[in-house]
């Protein structure tokens, strides 16, 4: 059968596969040059057949046993097809016939750090940085191991030595946002990005890293100004779309973002999140029918997007469909049985369908899992004090405040069921911690217990406060 041969093969590597091919038909031995047998090798390594590959190594060392790259290019090939020990020992025989030869200790660097045995990667790759003319590889290695060892510091040290080597490396820049986010360090990104771009002011990489960057410090409208120009040097850039509109939703511009999220169907096939982050803009812009639409196709797609599950949920429940609502939310639980969202939108519509204990235990989740969710501990307190359950509402709000001692919303719900418990002192005590939390808060005990506009008592403390 005729091989193939992709655009790019000189002549000379097209003779040399096709003479190959032709000694293993004939069971016969020829003689290849080793820029012969290194253009076989490579073909067979770019059409992914490592085995094939392998047997040519072979024959190229019986062919030229002095020659280390054969030696090399076997361990590159034994590393493929986890041969780990046949791997090493052909680095050792290789270092033994040409020492200086940097890819030797970037393979065995790469073994290393594969076991993770770290210190011995090191001093692999610190021996091939010594020996490699373009080193930018090299030092992209060393950033991998330090991240591997949790030392984010050390790791951009070395990342930007590699782009100082070769500024087009794209993975170092994408690495360096990585480390700076895990520091939560993004001050410092925007400093590096910015100072990037002047120098390399067409890298759309650079660009949508600072896009990155700024949204990470909420400032969307420079997140949305960067992400424009990576579009603009790189028109077919889908992530650039997606995270600009992204941004966009986080500046409530919610017409815009799905305008932006539509365009990333141009570059690349619509996604599951896609869909769904479309179906939250029109959620948001309360067109329900559309948002479900999306939400739906977003399920379609892949079945295991809670998100996309709970947003029909939410669909509903602005419709007041609370029963169809509860099933969708469910799915969405199944998903992600800890999110906290998801058990809050069904205790809200367990308690609208009037199943207060199925509410009560779902709040019971809720606070459980985020405890500082100020509004579900007033909402729980407040089912049970519609059940007149004014002692068990007293111990959720004693207990919302342990988490949230500064919320002042606590404290004058808390003076709220202490009155209508009758407990005055502590009602007046509580009254003042809420007053010196917040002042201008204290409508909210007017809102819960109108009556309690007439009493003078509470008037004066208020007064005393807010004047």
């Amino acid at each position: 059968m005729e091989e193939e041969f992709e655009f790019g093969y000189t002549e000379d590597a097209k003779f040399s596969v096709e003479r190959y091919e032709e000694m293993i038909r004939n069971h016969d031995q020829y003689f290849f040059d080793a820029q012969a047998f290194e253009n076989i090798i490579d073909y067979y390594i770019e059409k992914n057949d490592p085995p094939k590959a392998l047997q040519v190594a072979e024959y190229a060392r019986n062919q030229h046993p002095f020659a280390a790259v054969f030696l090399i290019k076997q361990a590159q090939l034994l590393v493929v097809t986890n041969n780990v020990a046949g791997a090493f020992a052909a680095l050792e025989k290789a270092a033994m016939l040409e020492a200086s030869d940097p890819d030797i200790y970037i393979i065995r660097g790469n073994l290393y750090e594969s076991m993770e045995r770290y210190g011995e990667a090191l001093e692999n790759y610190e021996k091939a940085l010594e020996l490699a003319e373009d080193t930018d590889e090299v030092l992209l290695h060393i950033a991998y191991v330090y991240q591997n060892m949790g030392d984010y510091e050390t790791s951009i040290t070395y990342l930007k030595l590699c782009l100082k080597q070769n500024m087009e490396n794209q993975d170092a820049l994408y690495e360096l946002a990585f480390c700076y986010d895990v520091l939560d360090n993004q001050q410092e990104s925007v400093t590096f990005y910015q100072q990037y771009i002047d120098n390399e002011p067409y890298s759309y990489a650079a660009w949508y890293n600072l896009g990155n960057a700024f949204t990470k410090l909420s400032l969307f409208e420079k997140a949305i100004d960067a992400y424009d120009y990576a579009i603009l040097i790189k028109d077919n850039f889908a992530s650039a779309y997606f995270n600009k509109g992204n941004a966009l939703v986080n500046l409530e511009k919610y017409a815009d973002a799905i305008e932006v999220y539509r365009q990333t169907f141009e570059y690349e096939q619509p996604n599951a999140d896609t869909y769904c982050a479309i179906g939250e803009c029109y959620e948001k812009l309360e067109q329900m029918d559309d948002a479900r639409a999306f939400y739906k196709k977003s399920v379609k797609m892949d079945p295991k997007l809670a998100d996309a599950w709970f947003g029909i949920g939410v669909t509903l429940d602005f419709e007041e469909r609370y029963f169809e609502a509860l099933h969708f939310y469910k799915k969405a639980l199944d998903l992600d049985i800890a999110n906290a969202d998801y058990w809050f939108a069904i205790a809200d519509a367990e308690y609208k369908l009037g199943h207060m204990e199925e509410s009560e235990q779902a709040y019971e989740k809720v606070v459980e899992l985020n405890p500082i969710d100020v509004d579900a501990w007033l909402d729980y307190s407040s089912i049970l004090y519609e059940q007149q359950r004014l002692v068990d509402a007293i111990e959720v709000i004693a207990q919302a405040i342990k988490c949230n001692p500064d919320a002042a919303e606590l404290y004058y719900r808390m003076v709220a069921y202490l009155f209508a418990k009758g407990d005055y002192n502590e009602a007046l005590t509580h009254l003042e911690m809420a007053l010196s939390a917040d002042p201008e808060k204290h409508y909210i005990l007017f809102d819960y217990l109108p009556q309690l506009q007439k009493n003078k008592v509470i008037v004066d403390i208020i007064n005393r406060y807010t004047k």
